[in-house]
């Protein structure tokens, strides 16, 4: 096996668009032949080499990045269903060469995604990787240029529109952010409500005080509120918590209903959840909505609710408290997996219409993602929980070099690498290499958090 640095890989990944650096290849797998869209840049697969680069001072693909997918974003409302919407960030990009010479840009929106479902999460995704610029280099005049102004207003304002519910968050698809096949998530799933609340946060401290932002910056106001107070009603879930769904009342047609979404608790069985959840645990739910409580554990949406410092002080170590008493299940032996329990049975072939990519232990269905191992160890050094962070590097190095930074594992426990992941998968590397970084220079975690809750 040939030995490639994981510095070398991540370089080798990066695109360039008229001889300027401006993203990075999903995966540079030479193994793999058939045609794929892993020749392309994610906006959510570029965040975690994008932090790197502006820690380490790499400031130009970061700037040159935001710059040009904000010139991809839709500026007039569609004609037809198959048009973007106007605000919208899309999902990926490629550059395309002509024979002679010339370049140009290849957006997808969703139109080649999986049941062509629209990234909802590249917009926030956007905003918070615009807001981690700002803070790394404090050029606000980048981000007060009348473009930006107007790209962070067209988001904020395509997230924020009426819709036909009355709820603070905001409601997408299966299919919709990190988890993009069939999953059971759509509704309020967690890993978009707190990309959410960061986004309007980084968004209220990007707008500036014009007329033209004024009705926004009131709404956003009004929304980060009702948002935060919204998960933290009804998605944590600790000992009292259960003890409170287990004594639930069912069918309350009054304002004042402590059981709001008329939760059933034999669709939870509390008792169940409270032999695996530790007395000092706690986490935020997977969904909540209407007769739902999805009482999955979903990673990225709690870990990053502690980064972005959504949690309470209480709840980030009860966070934390809940993956160390858990580890084998939530880590074992890479960090860490997309969501456990995985869905097996019926509830695997209702919820995820029998995906074979999604079958129970592999891929987004309890399937183990290395490149979780940044925001695990970002808001382990958030709660002071150095030796955890530490743990979780050192079992990773073990793996991830022999096993040429695969894209995902498959297994409940003792785990092997996916059967249809990418090697060299580049933000394995780069979470890997972020990961080292964040331990490096904890007080780079500036680059998060917010100013609200």
């Amino acid at each position: 096996m040939q030995y490639f640095s994981p510095e070398s890989i991540l370089n080798q990944s990066i695109i360039y668009y008229q001889g300027k650096p401006v993203g990075t290849l999903a995966a540079k797998d030479t193994s793999r032949k058939e045609a794929s869209n892993y020749n392309q840049c994610f906006v959510r697969d570029f965040v975690s080499a994008a932090i790197l680069f502006l820690i380490i001072n790499q400031i130009d693909i970061v700037r040159n990045f935001l710059e040009l997918t904000l010139k991809l974003q839709p500026q007039s409302h569609p004609s037809n269903s198959k048009q973007p919407a106007r605000g919208l960030i899309p999902a990926s990009f490629k550059v395309i060469a002509l024979d002679d010479g010339e370049e140009y840009i290849k957006a997808d929106y969703g139109d080649y995604a999986i049941g062509g479902v629209v990234p909802v999460d590249s917009c926030l995704w956007w905003i918070i990787l615009l807001h981690a610029y700002v803070r790394a280099t404090d050029d606000y005049a980048f981000t007060h240029q009348p473009q930006f102004q107007k790209g962070i207003r067209m988001i904020t304002e395509l997230c924020m529109a009426p819709r036909f519910d009355s709820y603070p968050g905001l409601f997408v698809l299966d299919g919709s952010c990190t988890i993009d096949r069939r999953m059971g998530i759509e509704g309020f799933p967690i890993e978009i409500q707190v990309l959410f609340y960061s986004a309007l946060s980084g968004a209220r401290e990007l707008l500036t005080i014009a007329p033209e932002n004024k009705l926004v910056l009131n709404q956003i106001d009004t929304r980060i509120v009702e948002l935060g107070k919204f998960i933290h009603k009804q998605y944590w879930i600790d000992s009292d918590r259960l003890t409170e769904i287990n004594r639930f009342r069912n069918d309350e047609y009054c304002s004042i209903s402590l059981n709001e979404f008329n939760i059933y608790p034999a669709s939870i069985v509390p008792y169940r959840l409270n032999e695996w959840l530790p007395p000092m645990g706690g986490y935020f739910a997977g969904n909540a909505g209407v007769s739902n409580l999805d009482i999955r554990f979903f990673s990225l949406g709690n870990l990053l609710s502690i980064v972005f410092e959504l949690t309470t002080k209480e709840q980030s170590q009860a966070i934390m408290n809940l993956i160390e008493e858990r580890w084998d299940d939530l880590i074992g032996e890479i960090p860490m997996k997309m969501c456990f329990p995985a869905l097996e049975g019926k509830e695997y072939q209702l919820l995820t219409g029998c995906d074979p990519k999604n079958v129970p232990w592999s891929y987004h269905n309890g399937g183990n993602w290395p490149v979780l191992l940044w925001v695990l160890v970002a808001a382990a050094i958030k709660t002071n929980r150095i030796l955890v962070a530490e743990k979780a590097i050192q079992i990773a190095q073990l793996r991830l070099e022999k096993d040429e930074y695969p894209e995902y594992y498959d297994g409940k426990s003792k785990l092997l690498i996916g059967r249809e992941a990418r090697l060299f998968q580049t933000w394995t590397v780069s979470g890997f290499l972020l990961a080292k970084e964040l331990i490096r220079n904890p007080s780079s975690l500036k680059l998060f958090g917010s100013t609200y809750f």
